[in-house]
């Protein structure tokens, strides 16, 4: 078994992403083009000929390397057929020492014991039933959400702009994420290029006109990507984000394909995946720091922070003299 490090500009695209399409664990986020939009850089370990990959997403900081999660990735790792425990595992333990501190998230079918793991939850349901059958599976309050945004009168539309989409979400992202504006022009490019390839729709709910509920999906590998959600307030009431759901899932019944959630940790967010029939799909996260002493120091030393933020306020008004 031979795992080379491969640099990003001697990357095979064509057989990376035929890897991705044929590994049964494939997902949208480790095409070529996908880490190439969200990620800062990545360069790839590579086993033989392309027959299994991991993506290494990282960036410098003050002289040093580290591997980060890119925005829009929920889940990456290493992608291949017949994985097994010792072959994560060695992928893992292959990861060059250059890279001093990390925090990434691997893939459900990322199995291995090692140190310094955490686990991380997802939700996924299985559309290949009726849409009776599933939504024979729905909990009574998702039911009764569906039945009062009908009464309201509420509209659904499909293939609405995907600027309408993220203006949503950005309101919504403010208040818990650290997604930037670029986060955002950038998983828009995304989409974009999805859209030309069929693999992209929008949902939105609307009440009087106004958008109240929205999300982008993406398709790949047999799976849809629950990815862009953006939730007005004066839906949350009604039931707009599960109407949408429930219209996205009456509009892709039977057929091979899962629904991704993507997450979540939040109680109230895995109950309400879960409250469509939803199954736990737990992955693996990993965190490593190895970084040297007097930076692990400071990043928990708030006496440091605070000093050195006086000493260039000091330094600002000696320059200004």
């Amino acid at each position: 078994m031979s795992i080379q490090l491969i640099p990003y500009n001697t990357i095979d695209k064509q057989k990376w992403d035929a890897c991705i399409t044929n590994a049964s664990n494939g997902v949208v986020y480790a095409y070529s083009f996908y880490l190439d939009a969200m990620a800062k850089n990545w360069e790839a370990l590579v086993l033989n000929d392309y027959e299994m990959v991991m993506p290494l997403t990282y960036n410098k900081k003050y002289g040093i390397y580290y591997l980060y999660q890119p925005p829009f990735c929920a889940q990456l790792g290493v992608f291949g057929n017949e994985l097994t425990k010792e072959i994560v595992e060695k992928f893992i333990a292959t990861i060059p020492l250059k890279y001093k501190y990390w925090d990434v998230y691997l893939n459900y079918k990322n199995i291995f014991s090692i140190n310094n793991f955490y686990v991380r939850n997802n939700y996924t349901l299985g559309l290949d039933k009726s849409y009776e059958e599933l939504y024979v599976t729905f909990k009574e309050n998702v039911k009764r959400n569906i039945k009062k945004c009908v009464q309201l009168n509420c509209t659904i539309k499909k293939n609405i702009l995907i600027d309408d989409v993220i203006e949503l979400a950005k309101e919504q992202a403010i208040h818990f994420s650290a997604l930037t504006s670029v986060d955002f022009a950038v998983i828009k490019i995304v989409y974009n290029h999805l859209l030309q390839l069929n693999q992209a729709i929008t949902f939105g709910v609307y009440l009087n006109e106004q958008l109240v509920a929205s999300a982008a999906f993406f398709f790949s590998n047999n799976r849809a990507y629950y990815i862009l959600v953006g939730n007005h307030p004066n839906g949350k009431a009604i039931g707009a984000s599960h109407t949408l759901i429930n219209e996205f899932i009456k509009a892709y019944a039977n057929k091979n394909l899962v629904l991704d959630f993507e997450g979540s940790d939040i109680n109230s967010l895995a109950f309400f995946y879960s409250s469509f029939g939803a199954l736990e799909e737990k992955y693996p996260a990993l965190r490593y720091n190895k970084l040297p002493w007097y930076i692990r120091w400071a990043k928990n030393n708030w006496a440091f922070k605070i000093g050195k933020l006086f000493f260039l306020f000091v330094l600002c008004n000696f320059l200004l003299l």
